[in-house]
């Protein structure tokens, strides 16, 4: 993790449009950020796709970051990025099925990609629900503290670390339950 006054002058270069300021900063969250997106969607192509995402986003509204945390804002802003692509996600999903109905009412999806290799958490973290994937995912992945992800996601502290809470219960019990598919 980057300390704030590191960071400093690199984001006010950034704001100013140096490209090499922007790449140091790309440099500093790259693999942070893709494991966020990794462990969020379980697939290397859209973890990339999102990245890239998170990136143009970055330039085009770095403007906006006006101080406090910068780890908060650009997680929150990979926050948004995933919801979006959730959504976009689910109509899609809906239009596919709708299709599949029509064509093949009795073929199921496959939901596993065919190169990805099997990992016991990703799967499992795939059975929670999104909510509750994601705030894992900020907490451990993007290694931001729950005051921060409270703050980001406009709770208190406490519902953010009872829901952080029941939530890792649930993974657990999904680990020590479930077996390897």
């Amino acid at each position: 993790m980057a300390k704030s006054e590191d960071l400093a002058p690199i984001i006010i270069g950034c704001k100013k449009g140096d490209p090499q300021c922007f790449s140091k900063l790309i440099d500093v969250y790259a693999s942070r950020c893709y494991g966020f997106f990794y462990r969020l969607t379980g697939n290397r192509t859209t973890s990339d796709d999102l990245l890239s995402e998170l990136f143009v986003r970055l330039v085009e509204k770095i403007g906006s970051f006006k101080g406090g945390s910068f780890d908060s804002w650009l997680f929150k802003t990979a926050s948004n990025i995933f919801a979006d692509y959730l959504r976009d996600r689910q109509r899609q999903d809906k239009k596919i099925q709708a299709q599949k109905s029509i064509l093949q009412p009795e073929q199921t999806e496959n939901r596993h990609q065919e190169n990805e290799p099997l990992d016991k958490l990703q799967v499992q973290l795939g059975r929670l629900d999104g909510d509750t994937r994601q705030l894992i995912m900020l907490r451990f992945y993007s290694q931001l503290s729950f005051k921060e992800i409270a703050r980001m996601r406009s709770e208190p502290i406490g519902t953010t670390l009872s829901k952080l809470h029941r939530g890792l219960k649930k993974l657990r019990d999904l680990m020590e339950q479930q077996p390897y598919e």
